[in-house]
């Protein structure tokens, strides 16, 4: 039995049902309300749940009020930081925090800010990253369906309080996306490998393109539109991110460098083999508990659901 079977029950038809949480959800306070932030509290404003935001733009603020969105200063509940890395430390500078509140962030890179935040607000700080978004960015990019079916790491470290974790899953799951328990370290590396490299690859591939000459240009199509989408992104954004997850990402674009020493033909074999390999989904319960979280995280299922002595998810199925 894989470790997260251990760790999980299998939800069987026959399996007693459990009630779900009768507390009410404190209120969400949004710093930062572009893309991401404004996403998110666009969301929860349509869903009914009661969400306030701030911004040091005028016009965001702006758009986030016409959607619903309480403009303060003050903020209460789970305080949800959507604020580029280098502004992470001194965001809430200025800015009125209930002492009792969760804090939680969106950022691309979860150690420096573990570092950083978690050193100040100790197990009230649950570091997270929403695996979505796209290569626009501000206020005018916001999408409240932005992170409907969308992958949310959520980190459980040794001093993180699991009722302040569950609040933000909470967050999470009310606008439509799964959770994924993992440590920061395991986050850094993973992201590092599907995305901090991906926006690297994208930037060498249109450059070596540029240098093929305007014929290759202007023949481009699916595939090289495909493979370098994410170069639209801010590059002040991307750098940031890279260096600031710098040993993770050079690990990660070492392993693809070895792969392109492969022949040709072994290559394509074994990157079609990842691509189509299939798994479904086994249903499980999940205890409240740090390893139990986390045992699902690391065999590449999420959390999908809050019951009140147990979340409720899946981990992957292959098949007999």
């Amino acid at each position: 039995m894989a470790d997260a079977e251990r760790a999980a029950t299998t939800a069987a038809g026959r399996a007693p049902s459990f009630p779900v949480p009768t507390m009410p959800a404190p209120p969400v306070s949004v710093v930062g309300l572009g893309q991401l932030g404004g996403s998110l509290a666009a969301a929860l404003a349509a869903a009914g749940r009661p969400v306030s935001g701030w911004d040091t733009d005028p016009a965001a603020r702006d758009a986030a009020a016409a959607r619903g969105v309480r403009i303060t200063r003050e903020l209460t509940g789970v305080v949800v930081l959507a604020v580029p890395l280098p502004a992470m430390a001194t965001v809430l500078d200025g800015l009125v925090v209930d002492p009792g509140a969760t804090v939680t962030d969106l950022g691309s890179v979860k150690g420096p800010v573990l570092a950083s935040l978690g050193g100040q607000l100790g197990g009230r700080f649950v570091g997270g990253h929403p695996m979505c978004g796209t290569e626009r960015s501000g206020h005018e990019a916001v999408d409240p369906g932005l992170f409907a079916g969308a992958r949310w790491a959520l980190c459980v470290e040794p001093g993180t309080e699991l009722p302040r974790w569950l609040r933000v899953a909470e967050v999470a799951l009310a606008v439509g996306a799964e959770v994924v328990p993992v440590t920061a370290a395991e986050h850094d590396a993973a992201v590092a490998a599907i995305s901090h490299v991906p926006h690297l690859l994208a930037a060498a591939l249109a450059a070596a393109a540029a240098e093929a000459g305007p014929l290759a240009l202007a023949l481009a199509a699916g595939s090289f539109r495909d493979g370098t989408r994410v170069i639209g992104s801010d590059p002040a954004f991307v750098t940031a991110m890279v260096e600031g997850n710098a040993a993770p990402t050079t690990a990660a674009l070492d392993r693809v460098l070895a792969q392109l020493q492969r022949p040709r033909s072994e290559l394509v074999a074994a990157g079609h083999a990842v691509v189509t390999r299939p798994a479904g989904r086994r249903p499980v319960r999940i205890p409240l508990e740090r390893a139990a979280l986390l045992s699902v995280g690391r065999a590449g299922g999420a959390v999908t659901r809050r019951l009140a002595a147990f979340v409720e998810g899946w981990v992957p199925d292959a098949g007999d």
